[in-house]
């Protein structure tokens, strides 16, 4: 059997990192040119999907090295659908725009992978020292699908997402937690014990408590049955800086 690592690589799945955007001008650059210098000598596409934002975000994050697509739908779920239909990885690496992975998150993905798990996600921590927000990351380590969230990021061959039927675009909210449901039925999904890094930037803006309340209460609502609709309004008349 071949040995060298280069041989390994070659036979490594390709990844496809799907970044969804809108109007992320400040940021992306930054982290696609973490991403590339994270990846040098890999099978990998570095892919925004952006919602036609307003800003500079498709045309910086072209420069910084990404092949970007501006999608026909605005909306998370839309856009991280069509980035999944045009990408060419073998492996969807699903990564917020305010989402920086661990150095050498491509085996982390591959080996599970490569050990049977058919999906799966990081631990979370956030790139503020706040005691609540250390908490809250804290108990990402738990298999609990209630703890599991698109901050964390998620990688799935793109068979099975093709499989599954990828996003459900009519969730405006929520579609993170409702394709693991789905995901976990058609068989193990791996929570990697190490973390992402997501930006705090939101609780800040909005309060860590009050905004954490605000997230509370739109899961429970989302769990009782309340409609779309009245989730994305009650979404965007609390939480300040919105992007729906």
């Amino acid at each position: 059997m071949p040995s060298s690592s280069n041989s390994a690589s070659a036979t490594a799945p390709s990844v496809s990192i799907i970044i969804p955007t809108f109007n992320e001008a400040d940021s992306i650059a930054d982290l696609v040119r973490y991403l590339r210098a994270a990846t040098v000598g890999e099978d990998v596409e570095i892919l925004v999907a952006d919602g036609q934002s307003s800003d500079a975000t498709a045309a910086l994050a072209q420069a910084a090295g990404a092949r970007v697509v501006v999608c026909p739908r605005k909306g998370r779920a839309a856009q991280m659908n069509h980035g999944a239909q045009v990408a060419t990885g073998q492996v969807l690496y699903f990564l917020h725009a305010d989402t920086y992975p661990p150095a050498g998150f491509l085996t982390d993905i591959r080996q599970a992978l490569a050990l049977g798990y058919r999906s799966g996600c990081y631990r979370l921590a956030f790139d503020h020292p706040h005691w609540f927000l250390r908490a809250n990351a804290w108990f990402t380590r738990f298999p609990w699908t209630v703890v599991r969230f698109g901050d964390q990021s998620l990688f799935v061959s793109k068979a099975l997402f093709g499989q599954i039927g990828g996003f459900r675009e009519d969730l405006q909210v929520m579609e993170d937690q409702e394709i693991i449901v789905r995901l976990k039925t058609q068989g193990l999904f791996r929570v990697v014990p190490r973390t992402v890094t997501t930006s705090a930037r939101k609780y800040l803006d909005n309060g860590v408590y009050r905004l954490q309340g605000l997230f509370t209460s739109i899961a429970v609502l989302y769990w009782l049955g309340v409609s779309q609709a009245n989730l994305v309004r009650f979404y965007r008349f609390f939480i300040r800086k919105s992007k729906l």
